[in-house]
């Protein structure tokens, strides 16, 4: 199962035309709230130097991409509705919108960096509202979204685990498993909220909430995307957002020019790599005065003075800095780095950090870990054990026992 990001803001600030960028699927695009009904669902792709290179091989994936010596490892982007305050209450069909992103590994906060949209999504005068109010406001619809979950059937849950004796852990996770929340997580949530040791039955509506404030953090952790970072308000409120937000990981990006640019190179007029911080014009016979003076544009607006549009460096931090997560090949023949039939560097995983042999074995198929011996390092072609902690761009064998007929 590909891991998964979700697109989250409030309505007008870019996220589809971001959910576009980042995988070329069209979706509809326009000016005013509520664009967006249903969740667009689309792959994009985390792009990583390839270890083809570092091996002097010529590779043939098959469950991801190699452009030039970039791998693009595949994940799923869902960009839901946009959300209005209180949309934890059912506002704005706000419910069934946060539902979308029960899987959701990573949330991707996209803002109107540029003040240009007020708090439910409207258009309003360049700089006119913060961009700090939108990071709380989304902050506290999430937690409140996990909290009322829990606060519809806490009286019977607590109960329960008192008379039970279970472990408060293990019942809150099966209590949230639609959330895809693990017990690690919520042990830490609880410490957080300084709630562990004490009885379920003794909870109030506060240290609910402030549990769901915590579990937010560690289960739906979120990185903003600073949209509309071209326009001449953007730079001022990106320097307070920073400041602000110390704990968030904040990347300005232009959605907008991404979009354009991949869509240039689709039909050959430029060449360009999502990530690059320029462009090469292939064939400026076929463009219009108005589309090289757009491009041109781009150039000088976006790409020169912030390095890229901000849209691939998003989605790598998403799972590579928020997550921590890693990409490793595994291979079953580690001298040609193929699998059985032959393919050279198959496939590209992404895993956390700390993931060990033994583990990947198992992500691989529950059969290989059961029955793991030891795994080799393709490079070195050195035996590692079970408990060995995976990096960055490792490419493994996994040597596991016959299974028995």
């Amino acid at each position: 199962m590909a891991r998964q990001a979700g697109l989250v803001g409030k309505p007008n600030t870019g996220k589809s035309t971001f959910f576009s960028a980042a995988t070329l699927i069209p979706v509809k695009i326009a000016p005013y709230p509520f664009t967006t009904i249903d969740a667009n669902k689309g792959v994009a792709y985390i792009k990583v130097k390839c270890v083809c290179r570092e091996l002097n091989v010529k590779d043939n994936p098959k469950n991801s991409i190699c452009i030039n010596g970039n791998r693009l490892v595949p994940i799923e982007l869902i960009d839901v509705a946009g959300l209005v305050p209180d949309a934890w209450k059912g506002r704005g069909l706000g419910n069934k919108f946060l539902d979308e992103l029960r899987r959701a590994d990573v949330l991707i906060h996209v803002i109107d960096t540029s003040g240009g949209t007020d708090i439910e999504g409207r258009p309003v005068k360049l700089g006119e509202h913060d961009p700090c109010e939108d990071v709380r406001f989304l902050e506290r619809e999430i937690s409140m979204w996990i909290a009322q979950i829990l606060m519809k059937d806490w009286k019977r849950i607590s109960r329960l685990i008192e008379h039970t004796r279970e472990d408060i852990s293990t019942a809150l996770a099966e209590r949230l498993s639609g959330l895809e929340v693990n017990r690690k997580q919520i042990s830490e949530a609880l410490k957080m909220a300084d709630l562990e040791g004490k009885k379920p039955t003794l909870w109030k509506e506060e240290d609910i909430v402030n549990f769901s404030i915590e579990l937010r953090r560690t289960a739906k952790p979120i990185i903003i995307a600073a949209n509309k970072i071209d326009l001449p308000t953007s730079p001022d409120n990106l320097k307070r957002l920073k400041e602000e937000f110390k704990d968030y990981i904040i990347i300005p990006c232009s959605a907008e020019a991404e979009l354009a640019l991949k869509r240039a190179a689709k039909i050959g007029l430029i060449k360009y790599e999502p990530g690059n911080s320029d462009f090469e014009i292939l064939k400026p016979e076929k463009l219009t005065e108005k589309q090289l003076k757009a491009l041109e544009t781009i150039r000088e607006k976006v790409l020169k003075p912030w390095k890229s549009t901000g849209v691939q460096e998003v989605i790598n931090a998403a799972f590579l800095k928020v997550l921590k997560m890693i990409v490793v090949y595994p291979v079953e023949d580690a001298t040609r780095f193929t699998d059985h039939e032959g393919n050279i560097l198959p496939d590209a995983f992404l895993v956390p950090q700390g993931t060990t042999a033994r583990q990947l074995a198992y992500i691989i198929h529950s059969e290989l870990g059961e029955t793991f011996i030891y795994a080799i390092d393709a490079k070195t072609k050195h035996r590692i054990g079970e408990n060995y902690p995976l990096k960055m761009n490792d490419v493994i064998k996994i040597v596991a026992a016959k299974a028995r007929k």
